[in-house]
């Protein structure tokens, strides 16, 4: 049965000459996999950009619940990227956000308030201009509401970090900018130096690897770390 949706493109892998297979975080159906054939070919250049990560989509879908690969009828670009691809410092945020997103979105279900949030804070990033050097801290909290996890203030953090015996400083300075980064929206100023920032991120990631047991390395953070020194 044919079905409309929008979609963000998580990640593709090469499938035979010149087709792939491509996983997209779906509005109506959670995370699904898609074959796309041709797509690589010398015919299908164009076609392959619209499956780069984190490339937003309106799709029109074969879907079976039974089966575990489907095939797109019909697709467009619904927002087209200004600046998120080709500035070195959003790239670099949405690599680093693109790799978290395939360690975490595991549901294969309808989420629509899931969907609007990552669907609605890629475009955020693409179009803002300014202060958004924190953006992929912010993200990261507001994300974990979704996940089941979000701390409601840093002391919660301190005391998961007690009962699992994390070992990562989180003094007081600490905790008090991680409050503000729990409050703060995407267009919140929050001045900070490269290595608290660093830290605080480093205490995030902490925090999702309590959550996520299979969470393991994050391979974009020191290029994101050095992008944003």
């Amino acid at each position: 049965m044919l079905h409309k949706t929008r979609g963000i493109v998580i990640s593709y892998i090469r499938y035979r000459e010149t087709s792939i297979i491509v996983k997209i975080y779906t509005e109506k159906f959670g995370i699904q996999s898609f074959i796309e054939n041709g797509v690589r070919s010398s015919k299908g250049k164009n076609r392959i950009a619209l499956f780069q990560p984190l490339s937003l989509l309106d799709m029109v879908v074969y879907h079976d619940e039974k089966k575990e690969l489907h095939r797109i009828s019909e697709i467009k670009s619904s927002f087209p990227f200004r600046t998120l691809p080709y500035e070195i410092h959003k790239s670099s945020i949405g690599m680093f956000l693109d790799e978290i997103l395939n360690k975490t979105l595991k549901e294969h279900t309808e989420n629509e308030l899931l969907f609007d949030f990552l669907y609605h804070s890629l475009i955020f990033l693409d179009q803002t201009e300014e202060h958004f050097e924190n953006f992929h801290l912010i993200f990261l909290l507001k994300y974990a509401f979704f996940l089941g996890f979000s701390p409601q203030d840093s002391s919660e953090i301190v005391s998961q970090f007690r009962e699992f015996n994390a070992m990562i400083p989180f003094d007081a300075d600490y905790q008090k900018l991680m409050n503000q980064l729990i409050l703060a929206d995407y267009q919140t100023p929050l001045l900070m130096s490269r290595g608290v920032r660093n830290h605080l991120l480093e205490v995030i990631i902490v925090f999702y690897q309590i959550h996520f047991e299979e969470f393991g390395e994050i391979k974009s953070l020191q290029v994101l770390r050095e992008v944003l020194s």
